[in-house]
């Protein structure tokens, strides 16, 4: 996939525009926020998208960790009043990079263990 913006995605690393990260990350378009943490470890609240609620994206993108373990709440999108859409990491990334080409503003939010 080298002409994704996620370029590749294994369990514990993450090549993002050629530069590799190894903590899980919250990606606003093209900008990267390396060390996301959560509250609740695999658990996601609307406190650890803070970053993601002021970039205010029309879809947000959650990676929930290699084999799926991280919850994300149903009802997560209608508190954050955008599409939430979430999926086991590899996945989120090629669904990143699908609306990344679209030039649509989006937010993802990638565990990229468990």
């Amino acid at each position: 996939m080298p002409s994704d913006f996620i370029e590749d995605y294994s369990f514990g690393s993450m090549i993002i525009d050629g530069k590799n990260y190894t903590d899980d990350v919250i990606l606003l378009d093209e900008k990267v926020i390396s060390t996301w943490w959560r509250k609740i470890g695999h658990r996601v609240v609307i406190e650890d998208l803070n970053e993601v609620i002021d970039h205010d994206p029309d879809v947000l993108i959650i990676g929930t960790g290699s084999s799926g373990r991280m919850k994300v709440p149903a009802e997560l999108s209608k508190r954050l009043d955008m599409v939430v859409e979430s999926y086991p990491t590899g996945e989120a990334c090629k669904r990143y990079n699908e609306l990344f080409k679209k030039d649509r503003k989006i937010a993802g939010a990638f565990h990229i263990t468990c």
